[in-house]
């Protein structure tokens, strides 16, 4: 793409995927002067409520994938797990990014971290596991150690904490002995993301690291700065520069860490889109992750990544629902808080229904900001 070639405001983007980080994105584009139609199977999406036009298909559609193409400039997706095949095909008629070949490595989870491994960027010991008779082979400083798909799992979903050999056989029956991984269960300091985003000409723009906890598999808070030291942090910086290049990845793209006890860092997963540990970026940033995904698309330069603010964001996940609609004037007591809803009907526990950041002069005083919030809410 030459540097002068980009899509003018007005035109058409497509995405793949109806869901909430699609929903932001669609925002993003929006309020930059460009329509966004959105392909996704699901009569009520995140995405597609407020798309300018949603194209109800399955994602290998002939027809669906012929209308978006037919449409659009250029597409994008919100999900790793779109099939490489849909990309393919778009591909031969509009832009497309993130491309099939960059996705389909970090699809799978073996081929994802052979690949960390072939930039010279340590992952978690592993071993990949494809029969049971691979477990018997495995090594012994894997137990214990966590049993994950290779493919289609995603917060929490498809993996399993295995003490020991034995556990590994039942584990690989019950997740009925599809292509996994092994993975070595280490002691962690801390876990850390890094956004990143690349256009078609090499161009980066790298944001701050920001510093994550799970709950369940699930992401639960992020912090942004990281509370960890500048070496650290550009050595996470680094490593998701040379990760983005060596996919020759054209879009955002997520690169997950952990830190360990003695202080070095480690590739958890790639996630080939925008991330959960990015959304502080909508409002204390100079260009959020979505307003940089529809650049990138649009063939537009790379916006700053400055931070105005530290900022700590909080999941509401659906089991704040259970007894009824949260009282969000709890949250919104708060004059630094954002709220954000995805428009998802239907609230189940563990569901991702929205988030909160808050906002702070440190990273201390926006924690406790967050934590004030998380327990008006339970109250």
């Amino acid at each position: 793409m030459m540097a002068n070639s980009f899509v003018q405001p007005g035109a058409w983007l497509g995405l793949l995927g109806g869901g909430q980080l699609g929903r932001m994105f669609t925002m993003a584009a929006q309020s930059m002067g460009y329509r966004v139609v959105v392909l996704d199977p699901g009569d009520h999406s995140p995405a597609g409520s407020v798309a300018d036009r949603h194209i109800r298909a399955d994602y290998l559609d002939a027809r669906g994938l012929e209308a978006l193409a037919g449409l659009c400039a250029g597409v994008t997706t919100e999900f790793e797990n779109v099939p490489a095949r849909a990309l393919e095909y778009l591909a031969s008629h509009c832009r497309v990014s993130p491309d099939a070949a960059a996705v389909s490595i970090v699809q799978d989870r073996i081929r994802e971290k052979e690949f960390v491994r072939s930039c010279g960027i340590a992952t978690v010991p592993f071993a990949p596991i494809m029969t049971a008779a691979d477990l018997d082979r495995a090594p012994a400083n894997l137990f214990p150690g966590i049993l994950k798909v290779s493919r289609m799992g995603y917060d929490g979903k498809g993996q399993i904490r295995v003490a020991d050999r034995a556990a590994a056989r039942a584990a690989f029956q019950e997740l009925a002995s599809v292509d996994c991984v092994l993975e070595q269960h280490m002691p962690l300091q801390c876990e850390l993301s890094v956004v990143i985003a690349r256009d078609s000409e090499g161009a980066v723009a790298i944001y701050p690291v920001a510093e994550n906890e799970h709950a369940n598999g699930i992401l639960d808070v992020s912090m942004a700065p990281a509370r960890v030291d500048a070496a650290t942090a550009k050595r996470a910086r680094d490593a998701a520069l040379s990760i983005a290049n060596g996919l020759q990845y054209v879009g955002v793209l997520c690169v997950e860490f952990f830190q360990l006890q003695d202080g070095s860092i480690v590739v958890n997963e790639i996630a080939p889109r925008p991330h959960n540990s990015g959304h502080y970026t909508i409002d204390a940033s100079v260009t959020s992750q979505f307003e940089q995904q529809a650049r990138v698309l649009a063939g537009l330069p790379l916006g700053a990544t400055d931070q105005h603010c530290p900022a700590v964001v909080i999941n509401l996940l659906g089991d704040l629902w259970q007894n009824g609609e949260p009282d969000w004037h709890k949250v919104l007591a708060f004059p630094h808080a954002k709220l954000y809803l995805y428009g998802k009907a239907d609230a189940r526990p563990g569901r991702k229904m929205g988030h909160v950041t808050c906002l702070g002069a440190s990273i201390e005083e926006a924690l406790a900001t967050a934590m004030k919030i998380r327990a008006a809410l339970k109250a």
